[in-house]
């Protein structure tokens, strides 16, 4: 069965975010932890929490994605920016155990010019001081665009990240269909050997989750603009072949496609048509 979701709005909490996913045919869902922008989270309410499990449990709900905010990153040149991704992170793993066994995603972060070799190290000491042996939520790397001096946006810094990171068996990678094609990893025409090359670097058994999404750019533009599928440069062809690859078939894929709920949905019966059980 295809593993599918959006990103959804966590305004209301968990059990409204559950319901949201029902009314689209998602079966995952990705949220905000906090406002995307930073600031502070909205408390936990225990009473929501029991709702959404027992919403999940009753309709098969598959591991879900939580999203730290843009504003978190943890290799800048700013120490009260650094201060506040590692507040941000120690944080929100905290919260993750309320919803145990879940996915936690960030972008791994922009070094602003003091080089990548510094920025990997900062982002594992980060990792180093924020990871513990008791959490259940695995923590993802996600792939990145290129755009200025990100970094994620090669297959190898990811790699650099969690060799540097203790425990890193808590870590995992969400690989982002734009991103990566933006970042010239050609997902059309070699898909095959993009993951080839995934797999000799990272391992296949790190990759957690998909952020499926089209790239209003083309190809290597080093750019970060989503598309809906079938209306960007990647094409509906290459993204039902994706989908349907033996690699990934198992993994949640989440959409973060420019669209309000019914395009979503309308996205989810499309790919649910094309998916070969």
């Amino acid at each position: 069965m295809l593993t599918i979701g959006s990103h959804l709005s966590s305004a209301k909490g968990f059990e409204s975010m559950g319901i949201d996913a029902l009314k689209i045919g998602a079966n995952t869902f990705q949220f905000f932890t906090r406002n995307p922008q930073g600031g502070r989270a909205k408390d936990i309410d225990i009473s929501d929490v029991e709702k959404f499990s027992e919403l999940s449990k009753m309709h098969g709900f598959q591991k879900f994605v939580a999203h730290a905010p843009y504003t978190l990153n943890p290799c800048s040149d700013n120490p009260q920016t650094r201060e506040f991704a590692l507040m941000v992170f120690s944080d929100d793993l905290k919260r993750m155990e309320f919803v145990p066994h879940n996915y936690y995603n960030f972008h791994p972060g922009s070094h602003v010019g003091q080089g990548i070799d510094a920025g990997i190290e900062m982002i594992a000491e980060l990792l180093n001081l924020v990871l513990t042996k008791e959490q259940t939520t695995t923590v993802l790397l996600e792939t990145m665009s290129g755009k200025g001096s990100e970094i994620g946006s090669k297959f190898e810094e990811l790699r650099a990240i969690i060799d540097r990171t203790d425990l890193n068996e808590k870590l995992g990678v969400c690989l982002d269909t734009c991103h990566v094609y933006s970042a010239g990893y050609d997902i059309v025409r070699n898909f095959d050997g993009v993951l080839e090359e995934f797999d000799c670097t990272i391992g296949l058994n790190r990759l957690k989750a998909i952020h499926l999404n089209d790239s209003k750019t083309e190809f290597a533009s080093h750019k970060d603009r989503h598309e809906q599928i079938g209306k960007g440069s990647i094409g509906f062809e290459a993204i039902v072949r994706l989908v349907n690859h033996k690699s990934l078939k198992h993994l949640p894929f989440i959409l973060e496609t420019p669209n309000d709920l019914a395009g979503w949905a309308d996205e989810i019966t499309l790919l649910r048509q094309n998916f070969n059980t």
